[in-house]
């Protein structure tokens, strides 16, 4: 605007002003006009902004002035100008034509700005209906959209497609292919804000339209893989089908896959479907350990317990990003918990206890248990289901790897300090780590989530040794 009526200045002469009110308050104006007379005009402005005039022209305290409505009725903005002397009828022709073409602009960058709030709503309703579906809430994710729900919700089981690209063109993705109500047809693209170059794409595995990203022919799964195909740096983890109610378990098994897709040479890897160990401990006896364990954390807040169970899959700072909070705050809530279970949750071993209670209480949430003692978890891996668990969950490891897997979970999953147990680089470690990932399906340097498994199985195969 302020281009405009610097143009105008130049070629009439006049002093140029956008008010806003009746009150005289300015947008912008020319260097020189003379702000005195707004006070004067007063009374003016006000019929001209309420609507009762159109335009009108006077003289006050020596200045020719001319005042104009901009826009439809109701609009406050007068276009102002001031001369000494009365302006010629081709210098108001041109001040009243530049004032409609400024209309035109300020719709402009309006509209603009209103597009990019849709955009910004309609981006956190996205990530929104995806915190609900990961907390295990699709009748919550329903009613956060009562009036636009996405089609992804109409679905009974999903995919979880993890895209591994630069964070620069996750923004891109995700523009590429939204719908006018701000969705992506029967499927949903959120842009991970706990790992930067993941793009995480909610994908309906039950719709036959056409618009999915399911394996269907033509479809955006397609898509997905071409770009993986045309990219280096790209790789896709795929989950197996989930309903929507376990959309956590989906994103595991694609972090999971995409783990072991970024070291194969096609870079797209769909979930292998794996026995867990929580499928072959006792049932009734783990349920009761995992339900002995985290009994202390019943008094927690809920944000607590959440933070903790965030913890079990991502290292503090990616928990701070996802949750939108301090990493201090983090850390006093992890403390809290610590104190709560009596276990130092910095340490891989605890952690993979805790991970292991709280999966066996989700999975089996509201099932009664018999009374009975609770088993030590020693006990439980002692079985010959856990035993026959762990020897085919290590069996694709050559001795190296398992030699290296065991040194770092000694050392707390420090590749430094085991490097230096084993007498190899840092960069060995890491590489076998690496070679691990590909090999057990498991994601055990960017989440960590993997390594839970590792410790459990390396802890089955010791407490069978003895």
């Amino acid at each position: 605007m302020q281009e405009v009526l610097d143009w105008l200045h130049r070629r009439t002469g006049a002093h140029v002003a956008l008010v806003m009110d009746g009150a005289g308050t300015m947008e912008s104006a020319t260097e020189d006009f003379p702000r005195e007379i707004l006070r004067l005009l007063a009374p003016l402005l006000t019929r001209i902004s309420g609507g009762q005039l159109a335009a009108a022209a006077t003289e006050v305290a020596g200045w020719n002035v001319r005042c104009e409505r901009l826009g439809a009725y109701g609009s406050p903005l007068v276009l102002v100008t001031a001369a000494r002397s009365a302006l010629a009828p081709e210098a108001i022709a041109l001040i009243s034509h530049s004032g409609s073409v400024m209309m035109l602009l300020r719709r402009a960058v309006d509209g603009e700005r209103i597009l990019r709030g849709f955009q910004d709503k309609a981006r956190q309703v996205r990530f929104a209906v995806f915190q609900a579906l990961m907390a295990g809430e699709p009748t919550l994710a329903r009613r956060m959209t009562t009036g636009s729900v996405p089609p992804l919700l109409e679905a009974d089981r999903l995919r979880v497609h993890l895209l591994h690209c630069p964070p620069a063109h996750r923004e891109r993705i995700v523009q590429a292919h939204l719908d006018a109500s701000g969705y992506h047809g029967s499927d949903l693209l959120v842009p991970c804000p706990a790992f930067a170059e993941h793009l995480i794409c909610l994908v309906a595995d039950d719709l036959d339209d056409g618009d999915g990203f399911g394996g269907r022919a033509g479809g955006r799964s397609e898509v997905l893989r071409r770009l993986v195909r045309d990219n280096p740096g790209y790789a896709l983890g795929i989950s197996g089908p989930h309903p929507l109610g376990t959309t956590a378990g989906a994103y595991s098994q694609a972090v999971h896959a995409l783990a072991a897709a970024r070291t194969t040479p096609g870079r797209v890897v769909s979930y292998r479907g794996q026995t867990t160990l929580e499928g072959v401990l006792p049932r009734q006896s783990a349920l009761a350990w995992a339900r002995a364990v985290l009994r202390p954390m019943d008094s927690l807040p809920t944000i607590t317990v959440d933070i903790t169970r965030s913890l079990m899959s991502a290292p503090r700072s990616a928990v701070a990003r996802l949750l939108d909070v301090s990493r201090n705050t983090v850390t006093a809530h992890i403390k809290r918990a610590e104190r709560a279970l009596g276990l130092d949750l910095a340490d891989v071993r605890s952690r993979a206890v805790v991970h292991l209670a709280l999966t066996l209480t989700s999975t089996c949430a509201g099932e009664p248990v018999e009374q009975q003692a609770s088993a030590c978890l020693d006990d439980l891996l002692r079985t010959e289901r856990a035993a026959a668990w762990a020897h085919t969950f290590l069996r694709p490891l050559q001795v190296p790897q398992r030699r290296t897997l065991q040194a770092w979970i000694d050392a707390n999953a420090d590749a430094q300090q085991a490097a230096r147990h084993i007498g190899v680089s840092r960069n060995t470690v890491r590489a076998h780590l690496r070679t691990a990932e590909a090999l057990l399906g498991r994601d055990l340097l960017t989440t960590g989530a993997g390594v839970h498994d590792i410790v459990h199985a390396l802890r089955i195969t010791a407490v069978q040794a003895v």
